[in-house]
């Protein structure tokens, strides 16, 4: 079986679904499927190479201008007359059996969904981020395009989309009104990382924590990852442990959170590492006592999952029935707390401090979930089996 995956994003470009196609694509290549990945080209990556035993293909792109719209978010386009027929030639040399869109907004996705219609392929939609936007304008401009061009280039390749969690089938269901038939829950997968002790240590002596409480925040700061309610808690927290530290691992687009610290008189608490590859990232999970990011109720990020699986305990402003067929128990596989309570949010991280008992009990729980529920493999099986029905129904489904 021949499957292709499409995706702007890609390592050495670091995002969450970079990583996840990534993974997904060693995955599918050990189990036998080849694999093709097509993206956009990044700095120094060569056009064309062989990863873990598939073929990446990097197509020449140019930088979508930084504005508050994107989230001054780094995305690489494709979209020109010669990258079309590079798109066309390629895919048809290939020729998979399934073609796998990573991200529903993507010029890529765009493109190779008139591909699929055109060649009677079976598409597979992963959506990875609601087009949504703190701002009003904003947040009317991207529900527009979601609901006429998105849906437009849906509507031509007819995809099964995956759902990855109960937040977001939510906002499929509003946004795309695809058929219940052709939603397909399966979510994102993680594997147990192969955490350090001296990995750990060495990213504690870099930044001078030594044995200081090491608060960690995974992931690009974002308008929807703000750390705005980790800000708000951090008097709180440094109240009863003013020798803590919050350390930021990811790119800073959005920097409200550092003018509000200073502010309140915390930002020396503060460490900024930037954007790190996912095996730097490790040596920061191996160093953190606690991981806190996702507090604006939109549900559990792969940042977050990484994190459970690898036993840092995690707290999180999300729903108990985030994952379909799965409960999130407060204190027993993760952390939970209610949305913009600082108080609340702040004794959550003192008592995991405070408590090494309590904080590997969680800890425990947190990574019986993944391999219960989230296991890459177990993710892997739940693809292929997708793509397998898709190619036996055969051109056109």
């Amino acid at each position: 079986m021949r499957v292709a995956l499409t995706n702007n994003f890609f390592p050495p470009n670091v995002s969450g679904s970079a990583h996840f196609t990534e993974e997904l694509a060693a995955n599918l290549t050990r189990r036998g499927v080849e694999v093709l990945v097509v993206t956009a080209s990044h700095r120094d990556a060569p056009d064309e190479e062989s990863r873990d035993g598939y073929r990446v293909v990097r197509f020449p792109s140019w930088p979508l201008p930084k504005t508050p719209l994107s989230f001054k978010f780094d995305i690489s386009l494709v979209a020109r007359p010669g990258n079309f027929r590079r798109l066309r030639s390629t895919l048809d040399a290939f020729a998979p059996d399934v073609l796998h869109q990573q991200g529903q907004f993507f010029d890529l996705t765009f493109m190779s969904s008139i591909w699929a219609r055109r060649r009677k392929r079976p598409t597979v939609l992963s959506v990875h981020t609601r087009l949504e936007h703190l701002s009003p304008f904003y947040g009317r401009v991207l529900a527009i395009a979601d609901r006429t061009a998105v849906r437009s280039f849906m509507a031509i390749s007819n995809p099964y989309v995956v759902v990855m969690d109960t937040p977001m089938k939510e906002y499929i269901d509003r946004r795309y009104r695809v058929p219940e038939d052709h939603l397909v829950p399966i979510p994102v997968g993680v594997e147990l990382p192969p955490l350090s002790r001296s990995a750990g240590e060495a990213v504690r002596e870099r930044h001078g924590i030594g044995e200081r409480p090491m608060i960690l925040s995974l992931g690009h700061v974002i308008p929807l990852r703000d750390r705005l309610a980790l800000i708000e808690a951090m008097p709180l927290l440094l109240e009863k442990r003013p020798d803590a530290l919050l350390v930021v691992v990811g790119h800073v687009y959005d920097d409200r959170f550092l003018q509000r610290a200073t502010e309140l008189g915390v930002r020396e608490s503060i460490i900024l590492t930037g954007s790190v590859p996912w095996a730097e990232a490790l040596g920061y999970l191996s160093a953190a006592d606690v991981e806190v990011h996702d507090l604006q109720g939109l549900g559990l990020g792969k940042a977050s999952l990484e994190a459970l699986a690898a036993g840092v305990p995690v707290v999180a402003t999300v729903r108990a029935d985030n994952f379909p067929g799965v409960q999130l128990e407060s204190w027993e596989n993760i952390v939970l707390v209610p949305p913009d309570a600082p108080r609340a949010l702040a004794d959550a991280v003192i008592r995991l401090l405070d408590d090494p008992e309590l904080a590997s009990r969680v800890a425990a729980g947190q990574q019986k979930l993944i391999r219960t529920h989230f296991t890459l493999d177990a993710v892997t099986d739940a693809h292929v089996a997708l793509y397998e029905r898709l190619r036996a129904a055969g051109p056109g489904r």
